[in-house]
């Protein structure tokens, strides 16, 4: 399996789930995520989806601090409606990491590991994404913007030939790599479109 370079530089997220542990799935039941893993969750490398996993690994960096997050122990909420915008495929990102679900995850066993109602939208929040640990109490707010970093003018011209059936394979190529040039300088600029509160 190919792809671009860059996706192994961004920086991993390492969780513990303890039902990952309990069930013998991975060893002290740490797991880990990687960039690639969100992209084959969504299915394409993009700025919302790396944003998606930029918010989840510096959401987590800051409440967490120095031990690691706990993996079905965090309440996500987002701002928006989860038909609006993005919303819904950030949203599948980052439940993918934190195993927080609406109504749709794992019910648990006697009590232990319920991964539902864990994943809220249309919240009263000003963030993009809010994270909470269900065992102190402490949140924080993510802010992602990744507007000051443009794609190449070519990008929106290829597109639109693309779109319209008009581009020959040298022009799909150049575009694909114009589109995830955007993708890496945001990766590399993670100081400049993510802001933790």
């Amino acid at each position: 399996m190919n792809y671009p370079n860059f996706f192994n530089e961004i920086e991993s997220i390492t969780l513990e789930d303890k039902l990952s542990n309990f069930l013998g799935a991975f060893e002290n039941g740490v797991i880990e995520f990687n960039y690639l893993d969100a992209v084959k969750i969504a299915g394409h490398s993009c700025p919302t989806v790396l944003g998606a996993y930029l918010m989840c690994i510096e959401g987590l960096k800051a409440l967490y601090k120095l031990s690691l997050p706990k993996r079905g122990e965090i309440k996500v909420e987002f701002k928006n409606a989860s038909t609006e915008g993005t919303t819904g495929v950030i949203a599948n990102i980052i439940s993918a990491i934190t195993a927080a679900t609406t109504n749709t995850g794992f019910k648990g066993i006697s009590g232990n590991f319920d991964r539902r109602n864990l994943l809220f939208f249309e919240q009263d929040i000003t963030s993009n994404v809010k994270f909470t640990r269900l065992d102190t109490n402490e949140s924080v707010d993510v802010y992602y913007d990744c507007s000051s970093i443009t794609f190449d003018p070519m990008v929106s011209e290829l597109m639109k030939k693309i779109v319209q059936k008009k581009a020959n394979d040298e022009e799909k190529k150049l575009f694909s790599k114009l589109w995830q040039e955007r993708v890496e300088k945001i990766s590399k600029n993670i100081n400049k479109v993510i802001k933790v509160v």
